[in-house]
């Protein structure tokens, strides 16, 4: 059985979840937030009967701040900590991350992740795809699932996979789903990659960081591969037409929305998907794609 724990990021519910496995080698956390989550996080916990001390590893589906900001602390009490191969120098030495986070957040950055420490190197265990950990009685396998980002894992346990974020921001009970495109990594053939190895394993369910388990897994598979495709032929479009940023993102913006507005999206759900899977961030992660696609030509 899988539990969810609603972080409550920036006061709002429903918006980043961690995933807590029972093992009897402790308790397994899939993604464990920002530092301004860490509360939420620990009082999740206690509602569960359990404990800080109680969490024994600590698997990351990639090292974006959302997901991995506090990892470093967990890694610090002595939980292991797991990540892909090409995260891993970033959390053990986290000054690059935080750098590149600081150009994007400005002053935002300590209100939005908190503290970010670095993880002992020998709390890090490093994942390759298709490697399989053995907690207790759990058997979890790491796929690599890149798209979103070079370093993203999915881990599959039995007939379920905990997806990250390669298969959409996805909140409320709704079927919108939004893009999950953020520079600087976004690219649409791998997430076809990704996307055709989830639905070739026909998963009974998965369960996205942002927010919850999904049951319709193969229509929601399909309709986010027609989200991607639509989304970066947006964006090649205006950007063939000489769209300068703020057209890009005005256009690209209106574009997400009418798909909420025809799918009847809720605004008040709308705005939530704004708050916290921001348009213009995703627009400029696929202008950013067909910037390097120009460049190898």
């Amino acid at each position: 059985m899988i539990g969810t724990i609603d972080l409550n990021f920036l006061g709002l519910p429903h918006t980043i979840a961690s995933y807590v496995l029972e093992s009897s080698d402790g308790l397994v956390l899939v993604e464990v937030g920002p530092s301004t989550c860490h509360q939420a996080l620990v009082a999740g916990l206690a509602e569960m009967g359990a404990t800080t001390a109680d969490v024994r590893h600590v698997l990351l589906t990639h090292i974006h701040l959302d997901h991995a900001g506090a990892a470093g602390w967990w890694g610090q009490q002595g939980a292991r900590v797991y990540v892909h191969e090409r995260g891993a120098r970033h959390l053990i030495d986290p000054t690059h991350l935080i750098a590149s986070a600081k150009m994007i957040y400005k002053e935002m950055m300590d209100v939005l992740w908190g503290e970010i420490l670095p993880i002992p190197a020998d709390k890090l265990t490093v994942l390759h795809d298709n490697d399989v950990l053995k907690i207790g009685e759990l058997q979890i396998e790491a796929w690599d699932t890149p798209g979103h980002a070079r370093h993203h894992l999915a881990y599959v346990v039995e007939d379920v996979a905990l997806t990250g974020d390669v298969t959409g921001v996805r909140l409320s009970d709704h079927i919108f789903t939004g893009l999950a495109g953020a520079p600087p990594q976004f690219d649409v053939e791998a997430y076809m990659g990704s996307l055709d190895r989830l639905e070739a394993a026909r998963f009974r369910a998965i369960y996205p960081t942002h927010f919850g388990r999904i049951d319709d897994v193969m229509d929601h598979l399909q309709r986010y591969r027609a989200i991607v495709n639509s989304s970066a032929a947006l964006v090649q479009a205006h950007m063939q037409n000489g769209a300068d940023r703020e057209a890009l993102v005005r256009a690209f913006t209106l574009f997400q929305q009418e798909r909420a507005m025809r799918q009847m999206l809720p605004d008040a759900i709308w705005q939530l998907h704004e708050a916290t899977n921001k348009s213009a961030m995703s627009a400029d992660g696929v202008a950013l794609y067909w910037q390097k696609r120009i460049k190898k030509m």
